[in-house]
């Protein structure tokens, strides 16, 4: 995958791994079209990015999905095509699954997994009539795997994962590629936002989140695994490890994953 001309759409552009990406994307010559809610922020990177007039702000609440199939067309008119979508907007969690309401547990499906298909699903049309594109999503380290006051939140990545892999095996044919990208703690505010178990934002750094492999570096892996055309890949510390042990050896897993330092 060469980046250079191509017309990428980021979601959750406007912070953390996405503004790093819009910028690693930018300096390889990329079209960017910047997603997420803020639109003021999404200014403010767009203003950042290598040839700042390439790029297009496009608002987007992913709770939101009946607005997509107009977003995509307006998209479509303004550049033509879409190249590449990054599907990396979404919301944390922070609480035990007995502490978190049902609403919640479903806030966090509708805007992880729903919001994320939904935007799939009004790009694809495009990518397919060309028989050309790309869709690249972000998930977690927890879509192999859960941890302690994750589990609303491991839910909606465990459900990316089957999604993904079954549309990659539908349309290997097509000329469409999938990937899926899976991070562990990195170095972003994404705790800030996260959710407790009434909704509310925890609204305070994770130590292990301080102590994350940096944005920018994790944005440079992200890339360079995509352009290596890698159908799934991981990007992070220490923590990858953990998609190994719970393969190979679960039981110590299980025990491990009991008192692991998530927060």
């Amino acid at each position: 995958m060469q980046f250079a001309d191509q017309v990428v759409w980021l979601t959750g552009a406007s912070s953390g791994i996405g503004e790093a990406l819009a910028y690693a994307l930018s300096r390889r010559g990329a079209r960017l079209i910047l997603s997420a809610r803020r639109a003021e922020e999404l200014e403010r990177v767009r203003r950042l990015c290598d040839n700042p007039d390439w790029h297009w702000v496009m608002p987007l609440d992913l709770e939101h999905s009946e607005e997509f199939p107009a977003k995509v067309k307006a998209a479509e008119e303004h550049f033509g095509r879409i190249d590449l979508l990054i599907n990396n907007g979404g919301i944390s969690q922070r609480a035990r699954a007995q502490d978190t309401a049902l609403a919640v547990d479903r806030r966090i499906m509708e805007i992880n997994y729903f919001g994320t298909i939904a935007l799939t699903k009004a790009v694809l049309p495009g990518m397919l009539a060309r028989r050309a594109g790309h869709i690249a999503t972000v998930t977690s380290l927890v879509g192999h795997f859960g941890t302690p006051l994750r589990s609303g939140y491991a839910a909606s990545k465990h459900a990316l994962h089957g999604f993904f892999d079954s549309l990659r095996a539908e349309l290997w044919e097509q000329g469409v590629g999938v990937s899926l990208i899976c991070p562990g703690f990195i170095h972003t505010n994404l705790s800030y936002a996260a959710v407790l178990g009434d909704g509310s934002p925890q609204s305070t750094m994770d130590d292990a989140q301080a102590h994350g492999y940096p944005a920018t570096l994790c944005a440079e892996d992200i890339l360079t695994g995509l352009a290596k055309g890698k159908e799934e890949f991981s990007v992070g510390g220490r923590e990858r490890l953990g998609v190994y042990l719970k393969r190979f050896f679960p039981g110590l897993f299980s025990k491990m994953i009991r008192k692991a330092k998530v927060v």
